[in-house]
């Protein structure tokens, strides 16, 4: 038998992310964890992630404490690991003992699967490690109980500053779920009226933040409105509905107002291209990946439809239901995140009439939809109440001229007033 100490490194989850913040460890020094079960959740500049451990052993230590940025390649945990020998430290049979070789680790997500494994830890003995003058010592360090909380909950407690130490659960077993953690917010908040709160700037606000900033100070932004009567694609979303070919897909409003700006891309693509400023050009790429503005819980998320002009209308309205219900649960990847084209942002969904939206970092045009409301309008020279719509069109600028942006936001307010002719196509 042989027994190390292995490091887990905080991994290098992809798409140029060097750090990540540590949100939750879901096990504790003295657990037994097995290969890829979930030892921690963090949140990177784009997501929420889940972290599987390399190696199946006994939790010696906890290297990092939650609420902290870990730069990757950073130890997080030691694993105390125990092998036969002709056996490596991740359980796989060595060339001189035999055997197939199981597949390596990888992240939650990021590749082959594997059989699910319980995310509840089993408590076993501190191990004994050896220390680094060859004497054998208890585990490194202890850890405190932790509080038994979901981990949507450990978020929550997170963004609204709450202990979650002084919250009592009232989940299955006395688990502590997010309905507590906000109950107890609001407590604490009627308990010292007029008190200064303050709260970490989570992974993704400060993205956000960082984001937006670059954008408004390197884009030079302009934006375009047009008010445009809407019944008609009212009219055709509450059919839609009715048809089994969209059936769980959920159409709305929104799922015509992405194929109208999709049809548009097409006919005006500098739309959907980027300002190359370091070679001097103007990149225009051949697909259209649409970003989806999503307000969650963690903050403004924009998971993107990838190929997004080759998909039919239900495929689409399906489409923009699973991306935005991913991303609100917390489940969306980093890749999930990016690599978008252009954006949509439906400010309308809070009863807000227009606004001028912000470009993504890279992106050449942002389409905001308003609410849908009923108001006067004149029709065939009467005067008739319509459901009505303000769009607005953010553009940079140094792609796209004024006369192009009014021209794509006239054709979009066309299919809008008229949808089913613009659509047949798809």
């Amino acid at each position: 038998m042989n027994r190390s100490v292995e490091e887990f490194r905080m991994p290098d989850l992809g798409e140029g992310l060097t750090e990540a913040d540590l949100v939750s460890w879901t096990v504790a020094v003295g657990d037994r964890v097995e290969l890829n079960q979930v030892v921690a959740e963090v949140e990177t500049a784009k997501a929420m992630v889940e972290l599987p451990s390399p190696f199946a052993g006994t939790v010696a230590e906890l290297l990092a404490e939650p609420g902290t940025t870990v730069p990757v390649g950073t130890p997080i945990i030691r694993i105390a690991v125990t092998t036969d020998a002709g056996q490596d430290t991740d359980g796989n049979r060595d060339a001189a003992g035999g055997g197939a070789t199981p597949p390596t680790p990888v992240l939650v997500g990021y590749g082959p699967g594997s059989a699910p494994v319980s995310r509840r830890a089993t408590r076993v003995p501190a191990p004994a490690v050896p220390s680094t003058d060859g004497h054998t010592e208890p585990h490194l360090h202890a850890e405190p109980q932790r509080p038994d909380a979901k981990p949507s909950a450990r978020r929550e407690a997170r963004r609204l500053g709450v202990d979650l130490t002084t919250v009592t659960g009232t989940g299955n077993g006395g688990v502590v779920t997010r309905s507590d953690v906000r109950r107890a917010a609001d407590r604490g908040v009627r308990a010292e009226p007029g008190r200064e709160t303050r709260v970490p700037v989570t992974a993704v606000r400060r993205r956000t933040a960082e984001a937006v900033t670059r954008s408004a100070f390197t884009a030079p932004h302009a934006t375009v409105f047009l008010t445009c009567d809407a019944t008609a694609t009212v009219d055709l979303v509450e059919r839609l509905r009715a048809h089994p070919s969209f059936a769980d897909r959920h159409p709305t409003a929104l799922t015509i107002v992405a194929a109208a700006l999709l049809g548009v891309v097409a006919d005006q693509p500098v739309l959907n291209a980027t300002w190359d400023q370091d070679a001097g050009e103007i990149a225009t790429p051949g697909h259209v990946n649409l970003g989806i503005a999503t307000a969650t819980d963690e903050g403004l998320l924009v998971p993107v439809i990838r190929g997004a002009e080759v998909l039919s209308l239900p495929e689409l309205a399906g489409a923009i239901a699973a991306v935005t219900a991913t991303a609100r649960a917390g489940r969306a990847t980093p890749s999930d995140l990016t690599g978008g084209t252009i954006s949509i942002t439906n400010v309308g969904v809070f009863g807000v009439d227009a606004g001028t939206p912000i470009l993504v970092p890279g992106q050449a045009a942002i389409l905001a939809i308003g609410a849908i409301a009923p108001r006067p309008w004149v029709v065939d020279d009467m005067l008739a109440v319509r459901r009505v719509v303000t769009l607005s069109l953010s553009f940079d600028h140094r792609l796209v001229d004024g006369e192009q942006a009014g021209r794509a936001l006239a054709g979009i307010g066309t299919v809008l007033g008229d949808p089913v002719p613009a659509l047949l196509g798809r």
